[in-house]
């Protein structure tokens, strides 16, 4: 037995196939089936029912496969110790972010930290908070930038900074008069949402009291998958959606002039770096944090003190 064995079965055990898993470790079909073959005679079982397609692992399957992992994953941590404690600031980094943060935090810091961290593989995919919480237990990425709480104990939050909701409106709305509006001001008939998955989503139904309200249906049904998206629908059939404040840095003057702000205190998100509990990369982890902590405005930063109200 050896790691490249256990992480063959973790590819199939991924991919459910083994072509597929044999493309993802970079080797023939025929080396990976032999690999795999060679264990399952070492341990006298079989790891996976080849007669079910896709492939799935047999019982005693699954446990060598979530022992491989575990395996694997110790492993690994030894190259990360010997990393962690070396000047030059290296290695993998894999990094998920919500798609209601990415268009415009990752343009704020991702070029500065590039340069400033060139021995740095970063790879960053656009997940959902559901998918990021996932891919973190599977150890599929190091940390994740999103909302919190999460409320999950096998994680560990560290808060980055608070964004303000505000409001994007059409000229059409009664309330357009005013400089600073309430929640209840919002007709909650008229106001476009993003799809389900979003946590904006529910952070969005919380501040407006949804759960407790009725609802009518738009004679268009539509559910948003940006917030882009959103800002559209707006100005092209009129009604309220809310925002973060980071959406607005790449609005025009004319969009600016659909911009609300809420009174105080003023709901906010809390945004945060989210790892597993058993995370080692702390230089990383460190590096990344000062680089997005750089470019966040100074009254964003969670080091403030000011009258707000945190939306969960």
């Amino acid at each position: 037995m050896n790691f490249q064995q256990l992480e063959y079965i973790i590819a199939i055990d991924k991919y459910r196939h083994f072509v597929k898993a044999a493309e993802a470790c970079f080797v023939t079909q025929a080396t990976l089936s032999m690999m795999i073959k060679k264990l399952e005679e070492e341990l006298d079982v079989k790891i996976f029912d080849r007669s079910k397609q896709p492939v799935v692992p047999t019982e005693i399957g699954k446990k060598i496969i979530l022992q491989a992992k575990i395996t694997v994953q110790e492993a690994k941590k030894i190259k990360e110790l010997v990393s962690e404690e070396q000047d030059k600031i290296s290695g993998e980094f894999r990094i998920g972010i919500i798609p209601t943060l990415a268009p415009y935090l990752l343009p704020l810091f991702l070029p500065s930290y590039l340069k400033n961290y060139p021995f740095v593989k970063v790879q960053i995919s656009e997940l959902t908070t559901e998918e990021i919480i996932k891919r973190l237990e599977r150890n599929e990425i190091d940390v994740g930038i999103l909302a919190t709480p999460l409320e999950n104990n096998m994680l560990v939050e560290k808060p980055l900074f608070y964004e303000q909701f505000v409001i994007y409106a059409s000229k059409e709305e009664k309330f357009m008069n005013k400089k600073y509006l309430l929640a209840e001001d919002i007709d909650i008939n008229r106001l476009w949402l993003l799809e389900e998955g979003h946590c904006l989503r529910s952070q969005v139904i919380n501040l407006c009291e949804l759960k407790s309200k009725e609802k009518e249906v738009h004679q268009l049904d539509f559910a948003a998958a940006s917030i882009e998206t959103l800002r559209k629908i707006v100005e092209i059939n009129n009604g309220i959606t809310i925002i973060p404040s980071l959406a607005l840095a790449d609005m025009t003057e004319k969009q600016m002039q659909n911009i609300r702000h809420f009174k105080n205190p003023a709901p906010v998100r809390e945004i945060s770096l989210v790892t597993y509990r058993h995370f080692i990369k702390e230089k990383l982890l460190l590096s990344l944090e000062n680089e997005i902590l750089k470019v966040i405005p100074s009254e964003m930063k969670n080091s403030i003190k000011k009258e707000i109200l945190k939306i969960n």
